[in-house]
């Protein structure tokens, strides 16, 4: 749960009474304390004793997924929730598949809105906010929010934060941070038989018309790439199409593992199905997947072609693994996992960026046991000792979604992407995190600057190769590769002009790409996956880094 580093000064009276829907400090039945805040304090048989009028949505807005603007006037007689969200946020992201639910359970009932407000430069753009829209395959309208006014209204400050508003138009309740499809569900049904007795409810379904986007693209939101040198392959996380592609480095298809279909099946190739799909690790002829939205890693047997499940439950956690002495460890199998979004293998074990819980993990190849490696759970970008005797314990070092992985043989390196920061985490447990780009306890020093040491600013980057030396970096949000000189502390730009857009270029910096994420190297090219364009490039090492797009022939959509 990410909270905004800036203070709310407008409605501030609303912000007060919102806060005490969400964290009431004194009885229901303690109507003075109520109506300081200005709103209806009636009790009696009320489902929801606090309530105060809901700030409206109107305004200059850019709506997406509907082709008009609702209103809260044109929705009374619907409960209606506000999901205020940002698409880089992975708590944001958990909190999708239990609103579609919601909306599943009580189609008539409810309207859910998305309200988008942005924390990076780069999720102001309407355009970016479709293509999330699109990604999370998100049905109801949103609204760009960029200047955070309606933000500012409600007077949020922590994304994610829901606010229902009751058919009368008045927010009756705010939940901060991750709720789930049963508490959602819990408020609705508690409510729903006292508007309905007062003939308060409009069961009348409300349609909002959308265009979603065509795709017509073999790949769909490609996440991860790992190009291996010695074999001449190809390994692609398709996301969206929940699959993994394996290609020869010229591009030709070789195998597709997994239907196509979101699920958790494990055997053959065509029968096994994934659900997001990022980060990659190749031991001999293993292929371990981090199944991110299923919370679970999986291995492909190359050879016998068929799925495994190495570890998760497939349910989400939020706890740290059980205590065992000095580690936090459990039976990977039977341990939740949360949103494990990249891989990296070293010696016998294997290193999970555990996107979800700010933490790094770590697993012995041979499966014996899964747990916590770095990182005090606590979200930010704090350097200092790995892992805390005591969960959340502050002097120890923290982590902010951490996303990529990459190393040098030496050093695990973290794309830690909240942070908009490049991490270096040593193997030997008694060592210290230490940060190389990005600034110390705070998620909210961003930019695009090249330069030495902290002046460079990067903005939500996802992905991190090491090759000689040098760090090759996908700076998501600039729409850059960037590459960080470790010796000497110089990060540059070697691709990307910053703007959106999939031109090749003979000079890597007249090129154009779209939110690149994965990054992997073979020979003397960078592997990237271009996700947004749903594309794969491939960048030339040697100046002046020529830019191309590999066609990935034989390939279809599912």
């Amino acid at each position: 749960m990410a909270k905004l580093a800036k203070s709310c000064l407008t409605s501030l009276r609303l912000a007060v009474g919102l806060f005490l829907l969400a964290y009431p400090v004194v009885p229901a039945t303690a109507q003075a304390a109520d109506s300081s805040l200005g709103g209806d304090t009636s009790v009696g048989d009320h489902p929801f004793p606090r309530r105060v009028p809901a700030p409206v949505l109107d305004g200059d807005f850019e709506w997406i997924n509907t082709n008009k603007a609702p209103t809260l006037q044109e929705l009374r007689g619907k409960f209606v929730l506000l999901d205020f969200w940002t698409y880089c946020c992975i708590n944001c992201i958990h909190i999708l598949p239990e609103l579609k639910q919601l909306e599943r359970a009580f189609p008539n009932e409810l309207v859910v809105i998305g309200v988008h407000s942005a924390k990076f430069k780069g999720e102001q753009d309407a355009n970016n906010i479709r293509e999330a829209v699109a990604r999370y395959e998100i049905e109801h309208p949103v609204v760009n929010d960029k200047k955070l006014t309606i933000w500012n209204r409600y007077g949020i400050n922590t994304w994610p934060t829901l606010v229902l508003i009751d058919p009368a138009g008045k927010a009756v309740w705010v939940g901060r941070g991750e709720k789930k499809f049963a508490e959602l569900k819990a408020l609705l049904d508690r409510g729903l038989p006292y508007y309905r007795q007062q003939g308060l409810l409009n069961s009348t379904p409300v349609t909002f018309i959308a265009k979603p986007k065509p795709w017509t693209t073999p790949l769909r939101f490609p996440g991860k790439v790992l190009a291996q040198e010695s074999s001449g392959q190809l390994f692609i996380s398709d996301s969206n199409h929940h699959r993994i592609i394996v290609a020869g480095l010229d591009g030709k298809l070789q195998e597709v593992i997994g239907s196509g279909n979101r699920g958790r099946s494990n055997g053959s190739f065509p029968d096994a199905s994934f659900n997001q799909p990022q980060g990659l690790a190749l031991v001999d002829n293993m292929l371990y997947v981090a199944d991110t939205e299923n919370h679970m890693l999986r291995k492909i047997d190359l050879s016998t072609k068929q799925v495994s499940t190495v570890a998760g439950s497939g349910q989400q956690g939020n706890a740290w693994p059980p205590k065992h002495g000095h580690r936090f460890v459990g039976p990977p199998l039977s341990t939740k996992l949360n949103s494990p979004w990249a891989l990296w293998a070293h010696g016998s074990d294997l290193y999970i960026a555990m996107a979800g819980l700010h933490q790094i993990w770590k697993m012995p190849l041979e499966g014996r046991e899964i747990g916590s490696y770095a990182g005090n759970g606590r979200e930010d970008i704090i350097d200092g000792p790995l892992l805390p005797p005591t969960p959340y314990q502050l002097g120890y070092s923290s982590f902010a979604q951490p996303s990529g992985l990459a190393s040098d043989g030496t050093r695990l390196f973290v794309a830690d992407s909240e942070g908009s920061a490049i991490r270096a985490v040593p193997f030997d447990s008694d060592g210290r995190v230490e940060t190389l780009i990005g600034t110390m306890g705070s998620l909210f020093d961003f930019g695009d600057l090249d330069g030495v040491g902290e002046a460079v600013r990067l903005q939500h980057a996802l992905g991190v190769v090491s090759c000689e030396g040098r760090l090759y970096i996908a700076d998501t949000y600039n729409n850059k590769i960037k590459r960080l000189d470790l010796a000497s502390g110089s990060c540059e730009t070697i691709a990307g002009s910053g703007q959106v857009g999939r031109q090749d270029a003979e000079k890597g910096r007249q090129a154009s790409l779209n939110e690149p994420a994965g990054l992997s190297v073979a020979g003397d090219q960078l592997y990237v996956a271009d996700t947004n364009n749903h594309l794969i490039r491939m960048i030339e090492i040697a100046p002046p880094h020529c830019v191309k797009t590999l066609a990935i022939e034989g390939l279809a959509r599912p």
